[in-house]
């Protein structure tokens, strides 16, 4: 008997929820009883009764389309809102509205008319997402290699709103390079996801700035930290490409070592010469600051003011150095990972030059750098007299070699100075590897790398390490190496 009384019990309350929603909507005292019998189906089978429930012919009443309780019409709010697209199907976008709307039989109101010029393209999907970018770039500028000649630069200009700000053809990278300007503020992220789309383009990558390695500044200890007798000292006709700042070619220790020069940077005059002399200098100087390797032939690209590049310049200088023809090309300088720069590495690399860099003065916390941390690029930290590590280096698993790079007299714009950093390291390393090639031409770059690696004086822990690679340069010792 229980379970029945339950069955019962359970069966009146369906029924008076089923019959809920239709009586609670009887709660309007403006309707009339017919049209709430019609709304309770009372009315003798629905007479005079349209489908929705309300009397016929009732304007303003429930018969004309109109619900007098929220509930009757919910369902249909619902699918308004919520669309019942297929899976797998993408929601149609609405058509653009003719201007006008009517409501409550108002007047057609005309939409708003956008005010101002319209400088970002429409339409433009990112092809991925936009990406945060490590270290300083030019904010409004991007580079890109293109497929195509000057035409269709300027299309894809067009296409994504861009300025054409340069365009050459690279020989390190192979194709075309174009320095785009973004002259309507967007983030040079988004611009990078945007031309990612177009197939034309190549490869994408901000205009990243690049910083000269001099920590602020007795005699020259370099020679005997490295294994290197002065006499015999000699890069007698090895070319070396320097890509730094201005120099002054008429201090008295560049006299007759500077086969050729190139300004990458014409438009900017040049207002200092100093860290691109000393470097020069300590390669291949003359004189009483003799440097590293003296008869070897320097060819110097004017790359840098005030201390800083981008990274277009840096590729021209790059693409001009390899049309020399040298055997080294010294990059006193760091920034962050960039592909182009990496390509011109390897690609120059794949020329047989030996690439030296300096492994940066950043500290032991600093991230990598560039183009220092690249493969086939010698990094070169710094080591003062009794070799100790300059507190100031860079850190890390890239540091190939290391060199006196610590308070060196060497020439600079104003005669002479006394210099610090790990682009001096790198010059000093320049001028070791120059002697290497003038006493065996025949030397390959990965020869002479495997060379300086097997024979140099262990620093620190034992092998390579994150702070001295693999150790102090030994010159005689690379000399004597097997080839």
């Amino acid at each position: 008997m229980a379970a029945k009384a339950v069955i019962l019990h359970a069966a009146i309350l369906a029924a008076a929820l089923v019959a809920a929603p239709a009586f609670a909507q009887t709660n309007d005292p403006n309707l009339t009883q017919k049209q709430v019998d019609c709304l309770d189906r009372t009315t003798a089978a629905g007479t005079g009764c349209d489908k929705d429930g309300g009397a016929k012919g009732n304007g303003g009443a429930p018969g004309n389309g109109t619900a007098t309780g929220g509930a009757v019409f919910l369902p249909a709010l619902i699918v308004d809102l919520f669309p019942n697209t297929p899976a797998g199907a993408t929601p149609q976008t609405p058509a653009p509205s003719s201007g006008t709307s009517s409501s409550n039989g108002s007047s057609n109101t005309p939409a708003p008319t956008p005010s101002g010029p319209v400088t970002v393209p429409q339409g433009l999907n990112l092809a991925e997402p936009p990406r945060a970018i490590a270290g300083e770039f030019v904010p409004d500028e991007v580079l890109v290699t293109v497929d195509g000649d000057a035409g269709v630069v300027q299309q894809i200009a067009n296409s994504f709103g861009l300025q054409v700000r340069s365009q050459r053809q690279s020989r390190l990278l192979g194709t075309t390079l174009v320095r785009f300007g973004i002259t309507d503020g967007r983030p040079v992220g988004v611009v990078l996801a945007q031309l990612a789309a177009d197939g034309r383009t190549q490869r994408r990558e901000p205009n990243h700035i690049y910083t000269l390695q001099q920590a602020a500044g007795i005699v020259n200890y370099a020679f005997d930290r490295i294994a290197l007798d002065s006499k015999q000292a000699s890069g007698e006709n090895v070319r070396v490409a320097v890509i730094d700042t201005g120099i002054d070619d008429t201090n008295p220790a560049l006299a007759g070592v500077i086969a050729q020069q190139y300004d990458a940077m014409p438009n900017v005059p040049i207002e200092k010469r100093d860290h691109g002399t000393s470097v020069d200098g300590l390669i291949a100087g003359v004189g009483p600051l003799e440097g590293m390797a003296p008869g070897a032939r320097i060819y110097h690209a004017r790359a840098f003011e005030g201390g800083k590049s981008t990274m277009d310049v840096i590729l021209s200088a790059l693409d001009w150095a390899a049309e020399q023809d040298v055997r080294i090309i010294n990059m006193s300088f760091v920034g962050p990972k960039n592909d182009l720069l990496g390509t011109a590495c390897r690609n120059a690399r794949a020329l047989g030059i030996v690439l030296v860099a300096a492994a940066g003065n950043n500290g032991p916390k600093a991230p990598y750098g560039y183009p220092a941390a690249f493969d086939g690029v010698i990094a070169v930290t710094a080591t003062d007299a009794k070799d100790g590590l300059m507190p100031q280096a860079n850190r890390g698993a890239y540091v190939f070699i290391s060199a006196p790079g610590v308070e060196m007299v060497a020439p600079s714009g104003a005669g002479s100075d006394v210099v610090t950093g790990t682009s001096f390291a790198a010059a000093i390393v320049s001028g070791a590897i120059a002697n290497l090639i003038h006493a065996a031409p025949d030397r390959s770059a990965d020869e002479i790398e495997k060379a300086l690696a097997a024979t140099a004086k262990d620093l620190g822990p034992k092998g390579r390490d994150n702070d001295f690679g693999y150790g102090l340069i030994d010159l005689k010792a690379a000399e004597a190496a097997e080839e």
